[in-house]
């Protein structure tokens, strides 16, 4: 079973693809799917029925989801995101004491949390930023709690290992799970000549994204616009709001499109995926779709950070702003280094994210544990402790929750 405060959405963001890429190795294994959610569906919600798999809806803070996990009883409970395991953790530790609990942490929130904050208040940040924060405390005792922490990332790895001085036992590395590239498909698609302009694409209810369309927006495209004077920088994604929407300016070719149901289509009608993320954490979805799509990328180290190994970066990859307008410059007029980009990233999808080597090692992982879970709990120490009652204050509050809403 998995518990989400979303509804799958594919074609609205990258976690909702790595969802289902998730569900499909569950699925190879012949295992039953369940998904349950606490938000309303939209209608950009993936039809997890084309899967065979049964959908719920559930409610925070009530005891009737008792009785639907005993009804259902899994034998892996999946939380996505830390939230969720602290909202629903402390019930399915105690209704199913023998189901495996497995947190898929999407990104480290903690991370992404504390770059921000430190953008917003012109500071540089450092690791040790993230011993101070509360969510990382949150975060990280939700990781200490559940039995296997599925870890996106290899510099978050390395952050939790050595850092906050993480088990590896309880975590594993799951990057995104695709098959295998062909590099044909790049001849099939437009050629350097054939395309024009940049690009930018991002869910707008992820902040890193509208942060970085803020950034081109005033620091980025007025100088680079006048350097390449016919090229226009369109912006795409999935629930653009207002305060999106109004940085559209035509004279300025500054195009605001929002979201787009065909948007493999649209990456290859242009030349550059231009990305200045500021802050995140996680590897880039929008990066995958453009490597996909053979369009060279131009990001800074944290939009790049843990995605291509020691390989070469499909693209150029820049921190300041002058460096950027250069780096835009160069590779949009350059189609030998443009093409040499374009092998980067056939390099990097089989590389480093080959479903066929990744996903056994899921399942491996997962079986191992759970036929050894007893064992498991015992040398995760740390983890047991915050099970005990007395320091689920979650549950508590989720009970006090509960009693006031019966009043």
């Amino acid at each position: 079973m998995i518990l989400s405060s979303v509804w799958v959405e594919p074609n609205s963001s990258a976690a909702g693809s790595r969802m289902l890429q998730l569900i499909e190795v569950f699925r190879t294994q012949n295992w039953e799917v369940s998904y349950a959610s606490t938000a309303t569906k939209s209608m950009f919600a993936y039809d997890l029925n084309n899967l065979g798999i049964t959908s719920f809806s559930i409610e925070l803070n009530q005891t009737n989801f008792d009785t639907f996990l005993l009804e259902i009883n899994p034998d892996i409970v999946l939380f996505d995101r830390f939230i969720i395991e602290e909202q629903f953790g402390w019930r399915v530790a105690e209704v199913l004491p023998n189901a495996l609990r497995i947190l898929d942490t999407e990104d480290l929130h903690c991370l992404r949390k504390t770059r921000e904050e430190a953008i917003k208040k012109n500071m540089v940040f450092t690791k040790n930023d993230l011993l101070k924060s509360v969510i990382a405390k949150r975060e990280i005792a939700s990781i200490l709690r559940s039995d296997i922490s599925l870890i996106i990332s290899t510099y978050e790895m390395e952050l939790l290992v050595h850092l906050f001085k993480i088990d590896v036992r309880i975590l594993h590395y799951v990057p995104f799970l695709l098959a295998e590239f062909e590099k044909e498909k790049i001849q099939k698609m437009p050629s350097f000549s054939a395309r024009a302009d940049f690009y930018f694409v991002g869910n707008f209810l992820h902040t890193p994204n509208y942060d970085s369309v803020l950034y081109l927006k005033k620091e980025i495209w007025p100088k680079l616009s006048k350097v390449l004077p016919d090229a226009s920088l369109y912006i795409y994604g999935a629930y653009p709001s207002q305060k999106v929407t109004q940085l559209h300016n035509t004279k300025e070719r500054f195009i605001v499109k929002g979201r787009i149901d065909d948007i493999a289509k649209k990456i290859q009608q242009h030349r550059i995926c231009l990305a200045p993320i500021r802050f995140g954490a996680g590897i880039k979805g929008k990066f995958i779709e453009a490597m996909q799509n053979g369009t060279p990328s131009i990001t800074t180290k944290i939009g790049a950070e843990a995605m291509y190994k020691n390989y070469q970066w499909p693209g150029i990859i820049a921190d300041s702003s002058d460096e950027i307008i250069n780096a835009a410059k160069t590779l949009y007029t350059n189609e030998n280094l443009w093409q040499e980009a374009q092998n980067n990233a056939v390099t990097i999808l089989n590389n480093c994210y080959n479903k066929h080597y990744f996903s056994p090692l899921l399942i491996a992982k997962i079986e191992e544990t759970k036929e050894n879970l007893d064992i498991h709990r015992q040398t995760n120490f740390i983890g047991s402790l915050l099970q005990h009652h007395r320091m689920q204050s979650t549950k508590y509050l989720s009970k006090w929750i509960e009693s006031k809403n019966l009043k």
